[in-house]
């Protein structure tokens, strides 16, 4: 088990979402930029003309190589175009939460975590 040390300097939320979550995110003042020549964004909009392979690659980059993310929140009908990533994601950091959008419900017999949650209880 990992050291609590590991974990310090995990201070961020990110999010991959729809351009109304995003902004909304944003506004709230989630939004950070890293420095440095290859300055990165702790945010992807996603809408119909992105590619599947963006958002996983977004998604990798958030859970994988970030450092400094604490929570990922990803619209759930986003998530569902990566679903076997999202659900095969076990680390406890950082955390994917799905998160409704204003256009598409959220649906709790699809949510990752609700599904874990269940099979520990046996259901």
């Amino acid at each position: 088990m990992a050291s609590s040390a590991t974990y310090k300097d995990r201070q961020l939320l990110a999010v991959i979402g729809d351009e109304d979550s995003v902004t909304g995110l944003l506004l709230a003042g989630i939004g950070h930029v890293t420095e440095g020549a290859d300055a990165q964004r702790n945010f992807l909009v996603v809408d119909s003309k992105t590619e599947t392979s963006q958002i996983e690659q977004a998604f990798r980059n958030f859970t994988e190589e970030r450092k400094d993310i604490a929570v990922l929140l990803i619209n759930q009908h986003i998530a569902e175009r990566i679903r076997h990533s999202v659900d095969t994601f076990a680390d406890p950091f950082p955390a994917v939460l799905e998160i409704p959008s204003k256009d598409h419900p959220y649906d709790p017999e699809k949510d990752s975590v609700l599904k874990r949650v269940r099979r520990l209880f046996g259901e």
